[in-house]
């Protein structure tokens, strides 16, 4: 690990103004930035800690939705009563994510802008663009199992890592920060996360020294939710192929349909010409390939990560089926 300066922040303003020095990272758990120090992928020359903050507080907003805060674990919030009982797609995103160790560390924040977990990403000797801007990408020809089939460009087909942000995107929040020069503002999480283009090293719209300060998510959605996964093994994997789904039933129709894909995107994944093809018609297997067919237009594998594809499609249509039965379940009961 490289000589590095250490401070520790006083108030989200000073983090801020201290961070928006030139290789300068803000570090809370530092679950995922310690790791890549010690690897020499990530090498700041200062680590601006934030994590004795004022920002560990989830609460409810005016308006029935809910502000969370970007030091809040992803522990403690996946056992929020709150968020278990009117954001349960998130509570169970979050429980899927990591072990028990981790979860207790891990941030809101944190977990956001954690990086892909590509192994060409994490080789040093291996061409990665996103580690090295210009210097080519070595899963297009290697072993590229775990990596995106949507989303890619030329230059990077690195799958982003998170349960939590695709659970987010489903659930429509915005990510609250404040920059170096103290102005705020909201982003809403479709829009805080950039393709890789031609230039996949820079993954966020955040400008240097901008710091998340909490995730905000809008009034409960009301209908029946789930996260379904599908990894290697059951404990402790990132997603193959991973679906949050949203749905509300009226008069046998669905309604106000949210859906977002982990395990096959270079961001976290939300199609919503997908979501208008199911809404307002009755749930069944017809329909619900289409969605998937829909979804899957523009996939591409790339050897190793072919099977993706109709993985894909069958999550889709298990999660889908899930939310559906399991509302009319209830209803009926």
């Amino acid at each position: 690990m490289r000589p590095f300066e250490y401070t520790r922040a006083a108030s989200p303003g000073e983090a801020g103004q201290m961070a928006a020095a030139p290789d300068a990272r803000f570090i809370a758990g530092g679950t995922n930035l310690l790791d890549l120090m010690k690897l020499q992928i990530e090498t700041p020359d200062a680590l601006i800690d934030i994590s004795r903050l004022d920002l560990a507080a989830i609460e409810r907003t005016d308006d029935r939705g809910l502000r969370i805060g970007a030091l809040v674990t992803n522990a403690d919030l996946a056992a929020d009563p709150d968020v278990r009982r009117h954001w349960p797609l998130l509570s169970r995103a979050l429980l899927a994510g990591a072990s028990g160790q981790l979860r207790n560390k891990a941030t809101t924040g944190g977990n956001l802008l954690q990086r892909t977990r590509c192994g060409y990403f994490y080789e040093p000797s291996a061409r990665c663009n996103k580690r090295m801007p210009g210097s080519g990408c070595d899963a297009m020809e290697g072993i590229n199992r775990m990596n995106a089939i949507l989303g890619g460009s030329s230059a990077c087909i690195a799958v982003h890592p998170s349960d939590m942000a695709v659970a987010m995107r489903a659930l429509d929040a915005e990510v609250e920060t404040l920059s170096a020069d103290g102005a705020t503002r909201r982003i809403p999480l479709g829009d805080f996360y950039r393709l890789p283009g031609e230039d996949p090293s820079v993954e966020t719209v955040l400008a240097p020294g901008e710091l998340i300060v909490a995730v905000v998510l809008p009034p409960p959605h009301g209908g029946w939710q789930t996260y379904r996964k599908v990894r290697d093994r059951a404990s402790y994997a990132f997603a193959l192929v991973s679906v949050a789904a949203a749905v509300r039933l009226e008069d046998g129709l669905m309604r106000d349909v949210r859906l977002a894909f982990g395990g096959i995107g270079t961001m976290p994944w939300r199609d919503q010409r997908v979501e208008l093809v199911l809404e307002g018609k009755a749930p069944s297997d017809k329909l619900f390939d289409e969605a998937a067919r829909l979804l899957l237009q523009e996939a591409r594998g790339h050897g190793h990560n072919d099977f993706k594809i109709p993985l894909t499609r069958r999550t889709l249509m298990a999660a889908l089926r899930e939310t559906t039965a399991s509302f009319e379940e209830e209803t009926s009961a």
